[in-house]
C-alpha cells in the first residue's frame, strides 16, 4: 500500500516537471503486514458465525459499510494529509450531501421508482453529483472565511471548524427541517443478489464499487500526475515550489474543495445505506471518521481505505455474534492498532 502524502524529493522533481512529462514515482518497498489485517479479520470471524452463506454475507455488508466510511473519511484525510487542517467540520459536508440527495431525488421521483435499473443509476448519479458541487462550494467559502485564518494553529482549527459545523447543521434545519426524513433505495436497487446461499444487497454492491473509483482515482492523481506532484511538493517546500512560479495557496484550496466534495459524496452514500436522513449525521458519523484516520495513521489515502475496510467488518461481524460489544468495539480495534503501530498502519513518514 502506498503512501499518498510522503515525496522525498519533490521540489527537485517539480522543478523537472516543466521539461518532461510527469513520470511514474519509483516503486516504493510496500509494508505487506497491515494488508493481511482484511483477510485475517474475515476468517478469524468465520468459526465463530458457523454458517459460511451468513459469513459471506456479513463479509459483503462489512466491506461495503467500509467503503462508505473510506469515502467520507477519504476527505478528510486528504485536507489534514497535505493541508495540515483539523477540520472537525467535516461532519457538516456530510450532512449537506445528504440533504442535497433527497432533493435531488425527490424532484427526480419518477426516475428513482422507475422499473429501470439505468434510469436508477442516473437519478442516483445526478444526486452524487449535484451534492459534491454545492459540497465542494460550501468547502470554498468554510476555507476562506474559517480555516484560512487558523493555518498552523491546530487547537483554534479544532474550535473554529467545530463552530462552524454547529451554525451548518442550524442553516440545515433551516432549510429542510429539524426532522428524520426518509431517503428511500431507488426501486431497481432494492432487494439482493443471491451468491449460492448467500443474499448480497445490490446496494451493497454499487457502494464497493463507488469506494474502490474513489481510491484507485486518489491514488492515481496524487502519485501519477504532475497536480500530485505539485501538491506534494508543496507540503513538503512550500517556498521552494512557489519560487518555481506555482501558486501553492490556490492548489490547497483546491484541495480542501475537494474534500469537502468527496464528504458530500459520502454523505448521499451514507444516508441511502441508513435510507434516512438528519441534520447532525454528519457530527455521529465523525467519530468514526476520525477512528478511520487514527488507525490508518493520520493523513495516509491507503491507512484510511485499510482502517475504514476494518471498521467495517468489525461493526457487522460483533453486531452479529455479541450486538452490545458492537457499541464499542471499534474503539477496542483503533486501541490494539495502536499497541501494535502507535503512528498507525500506515504512519506518514513527514510528520
Amino acid at each position: 500500500m502506498e503512501q499518498t502524502s510522503t515525496i522525498t524529493t519533490a521540489p527537485a522533481a517539480v522543478a523537472a516537471v516543466d521539461a518532461a512529462p510527469a513520470a511514474p514515482k519509483p516503486a516504493s518497498q510496500i509494508d505487506w503486514a497491515p494488508l493481511a489485517l482484511v483477510p485475517a479479520l474475515a476468517f478469524a470471524a468465520l468459526p465463530f458465525i458457523g454458517s459460511a452463506p451468513t459469513w459471506i454475507t456479513l463479509t459483503a455488508a462489512g466491506l461495503a459499510m467500509g467503503m462508505i466510511i473510506f469515502i467520507i473519511a477519504s476527505g478528510l484525510t486528504l485536507i489534514f494529509g497535505l493541508m495540515d487542517v483539523l477540520n472537525f467540520g467535516h461532519g457538516v459536508f456530510i450532512a449537506l450531501g445528504a440533504f442535497v440527495a433527497v432533493s435531488v431525488m425527490g424532484a427526480m421521483s419518477d426516475w428513482t421508482t422507475a422499473d429501470s435499473l439505468a434510469l436508477n443509476l442516473g437519478a442516483l448519479g445526478a444526486a452524487m453529483l449535484v451534492a459534491m458541487l454545492v459540497a465542494g462550494v460550501l468547502g470554498a467559502v468554510f476555507e476562506r472565511v474559517l480555516v484560512r485564518v487558523v493555518y498552523g494553529q491546530h487547537l483554534k482549527q479544532i474550535l473554529i471548524t467545530m463552530g462552524g459545523m454547529v451554525v451548518g447543521e442550524e442553516l440545515i434545519k433551516v432549510v429542510w427541517g429539524p426532522a428524520q426524513i426518509p431517503l428511500p433505495l431507488p426501486a431497481a436497487l432494492r432487494g439482493s443478489v443471491l451468491l449460492g446461499d448467500a443474499a448480497i444487497e445490490k446496494y451493497r454492491l454499487i457502494a464497493v464499487v463507488v469506494g474502490l473509483v474513489v481510491f484507485a482515482t486518489l491514488v492515481l492523481v496524487l502519485n501519477r500526475t504532475k497536480l500530485g506532484l505539485l501538491i506534494r511538493a508543496g507540503v513538503q517546500d512550500r517556498e521552494m515550489v512557489e519560487s518555481l512560479g506555482y501558486r501553492i495557496r490556490r492548489l490547497f484550496v483546491g484541495v480542501f474543495i475537494a474534500g469537502s466534495a468527496l464528504a458530500g459524496l459520502g454523505g448521499v452514500m451514507w444516508g441511502l445505506y441508513q435510507q434516512n436522513v438528519i441534520p447532525q449525521m454528519g457530527a455521529q458519523v465523525n467519530v468514526l471518521i476520525f477512528i478511520v484516520i487514527i488507525i490508518g495513521g493520520l493523513g495516509s489515502t491507503g491507512g484510511c481505505f485499510l482502517g475504514a475496510l476494518l471498521v467495517g467488518l468489525l461493526a457487522n461481524y460483533t453486531g452479529f455474534l455479541a450486538p452490545k460489544v458492537a457499541l464499542f468495539s471499534n474503539i477496542l480495534l483503533m486501541v490494539a492498532i495502536l499497541l501494535w503501530r502507535p503512528q498507525g498502519v500506515y504512519p506518514v513518514t513527514n510528520r
